[in-house]
């Protein structure tokens, strides 16, 4: 962690010494947070994260399909097996008689169809089945594709292995009419065949008809509270104090000058505010049955520039004015009760600081002189300044309009009541899980045994359980979104779609990386929806700004 400001605010330039972690200010509340809206719903397992263009980092695709379900019949014949995944046909084959499907809704938007197969679809199935075998099968005395008779074939085959083709066949035809009643609705890849696939085959085999329980995930109904209260809201925005660009213009000018000077060996004098000190840091509790070191406070070699007093524990600035080179100093704080690091949180330690070296900034006068040192191409200290400040007001609406969009999509989760399918939960968590994975991926390179650690099952379970709110909390806000662009009538053009693919489909080529055409289209759609919704909603609302 560094010593400056949160770098999500990006106004202020890292400075490159690391303190003790325990040492630096916690983050206030109203620090921005980047939004969380991703909305894919894809097989769960086959994670491929959206193009980091702009637009995309800002929105991601709603959590249910655009279009009716598609699926390809497939039933485990494992009898152990308490539930199947199936992926269905669009297509419906003709029956000879209809079916019998009964709808029953379950908890977490999950709806059980209860299918009863007639003996005349079962016995159609059986005969295509027992033909294509004739096709198929080699059996001895008989030229290939002439007729068998039926006992022989079903000797050579396997009554057996006949009987699974058989509850396989009637499973893929009748399926797509079972799905009928909630076709556009269903998730994708949440069908499951409960029946287990023994018990089917042993009720086809004595009754000659077939009955089984499909359970899928259906689009989660959005209820308001109250009814339409999207439509005025009001909305507190809390922006950090550090966002404010002709304070953050300042310090990058500071920052410049500081680094265009020299550093000097402090020899006859303490530590003065614009020194820089090279600190060993350690800390124990105090007050406690037992005294325990403070890893997290701990740091050799520690650069402190004074200048950022502000951004440490308080009180640690004043009680090491004065230190001389060589000299060691041990005093009481208290880590107050909006610190961070909550087990530190009102703890009285006792601090034991070293200084090693002691430095002076030796800085050249800021003039004209400096001006094409401190920003290439600028002549003036002027020009300098109107040019950084121009940078930080961009800076500062993006965060401004960042802060904004975070606290409405955070009130919408609050306004909104939905039964989150389980299916839905795992996925957008995984989604979640993915885009921390390839944060920490740019950060640290990881071996193939770290990285196996890191996406094995239990490592994705542990997320999800330990970030279920906040995984909810997302969906919420992503399905809320959903419903006000459809409520609204909300539209945008076919020139913003068409540019916003290409990006993407650019982004993803520069990055040599495998892409879908097609489900990067729809998820462009879904994102230009949701900046859509966002827009709308800025409109409508009473925003009020206030500093934190």
């Amino acid at each position: 962690m560094e010593l400056c400001i949160s770098s999500s605010t990006k106004l202020l330039n890292k400075n490159p010494c690391r303190p003790p972690h325990a040492l630096i200010c916690s983050t206030s509340a109203s620090s921005l947070r980047n939004p969380v809206l991703q909305f894919n719903h894809r097989p769960i397992g086959s994670l491929k994260l959206l193009s980091p263009s702009r637009l995309i980092h800002h929105l991601q695709p709603l959590p249910f399909p655009r279009n009716p379900c598609q699926f390809v019949a497939s039933a485990s014949s494992s009898s152990s097996s308490s539930s199947s995944s199936v992926a269905l046909g669009n297509e419906k084959d003709r029956l000879p008689a209809d079916i019998e499907v009964k709808e029953t809704e379950e908890p977490n938007s999950r709806v059980r169809l209860s299918v009863q197969v007639p003996p005349a679809v079962c016995e159609d199935c059986y005969e295509r089945v027992m033909n294509e075998f004739m096709k198929q099968a080699k059996v001895p005395g008989f030229r290939p594709g002439k007729k068998v008779p039926e006992s022989i074939l079903l000797s050579y085959v396997g009554k057996k292995n006949v009987q699974k083709a058989t509850v396989e066949s009637i499973l893929k035809r009748t399926l797509p009419h079972a799905m009928s009643s909630v076709t556009g609705t269903a998730l994708r890849d949440s069908v499951r065949i409960v029946t287990k696939f023994s018990e089917m085959e042993q009720t086809y085999s004595s009754l000659n008809s077939l009955s089984y329980d499909v359970i899928v995930d259906v689009v989660p109904q959005v209820k308001w509270i109250p009814e339409n209260g999207y439509k005025n809201m009001k909305i507190v925005v809390e922006i950090d104090s550090d966002i404010d660009a002709q304070r953050a213009t300042e310090q990058e000018l500071r920052r410049r000058h500081k680094s265009l000077g020299s550093m000097r060996i402090v020899t006859d004098r303490g530590l003065q505010i614009g020194d820089v000190a090279v600190l060993d840091i350690s800390a124990t509790t105090i007050n406690q049955d037992e005294v325990q070191k403070i890893p997290s406070a701990e740091s050799k070699g520690f650069h402190f520039d004074t200048e950022d007093g502000g951004k440490v524990l308080p009180g640690f600035l004043d009680s090491i004015i004065g230190i001389q080179r060589g000299e060691t100093k041990t005093f009481p704080l208290v880590f107050p009760e909006s610190w961070k690091q909550e087990n530190l949180r009102g703890v009285l330690a006792q601090f034991t600081v070293e200084c090693k070296e002691l430095f002076y900034r030796d800085l050249l006068e800021l003039d004209d002189s400096l001006a094409d040192r401190l920003l290439h191409g600028c002549t003036t200290l002027k020009q300098v300044k109107e040019s950084l400040l121009q940078r930080f007001l961009e800076m500062e609406q993006t965060a401004r309009e960042q802060a904004t969009d975070n606290a409405i999509l955070d009130q919408l989760q609050k306004m909104v009541e939905v039964d989150v399918p389980q299916s839905l939960f795992e996925e957008q968590g995984r989604q979640l899980y993915g885009a921390k994975l390839l944060e920490i991926q740019a950060n640290v390179k990881l071996n193939e045994q770290q990285l196996a650690s890191l996406s094995s099952t239990k490592a994705v379970n542990e997320f999800l359980e330990h970030q279920k709110d906040n995984i909810l909390n997302v969906i919420k806000q992503n399905l809320a979104v959903g419903d006000i662009y459809k409520r609204e009538n909300l539209q945008f053009s076919t020139d913003e779609l068409v540019k916003e693919v290409e990006n993407s489909i650019t982004e993803f080529k520069r990055q040599r990386q495998e892409y879908d055409e097609e489900r990067i289209r729809e998820q462009v759609q879904e994102i230009l929806e949701g900046a859509k919704v966002l827009e709308w909603l800025r409109e409508h609302a009473e925003i009020q700004y206030i500093t934190g």
